[in-house]
């Protein structure tokens, strides 16, 4: 179990890194077929929607701060994600679910709330 909980961890820093957000196949190797996000405007993007979005993106992000981590296990081959980024001068609460999915970690939900600044 703690193997799922480190391979998610590991995954999650992957995604916020500029290298793998523009890498498509990168992002397909992490994000799950049944992939869906609902965005900090309460969008909700599709797989295909979000790699689109983060492969179009040309701006380059400095290194994202990770902060008030949880896991929790819910289920065997399960496990959610919380904490606390700030990224590209935002600040927001993030929650991911991610499984083991033919031997691979990979994400299958993910949800920001941003957080008021100052």
């Amino acid at each position: 179990m703690d193997d799922l909980i480190e391979a998610a961890w590991h995954a999650e820093e992957a995604l916020l890194t500029t290298g793998a957000r523009r890498d498509a196949d990168r992002l397909a190797e992490l994000l799950a077929s049944d992939f869906y996000e609902i965005g900090q405007s309460g969008r909700r993007w599709s797989r295909d929607e979000i790699i689109a979005s983060l492969v179009g993106d040309g701006d380059e992000h400095p290194d994202a701060e990770l902060t008030e981590r949880e896991a929790t296990l819910i289920g065997v081959d399960t496990a959610l994600l919380s904490y606390r980024l700030e990224f590209a001068g935002r600040r927001s609460r993030r929650s991911s679910l991610w499984r083991w999915d033919g031997g691979r970690i990979m994400c299958f939900f993910h949800q920001g709330t941003p957080l008021p600044t100052g």
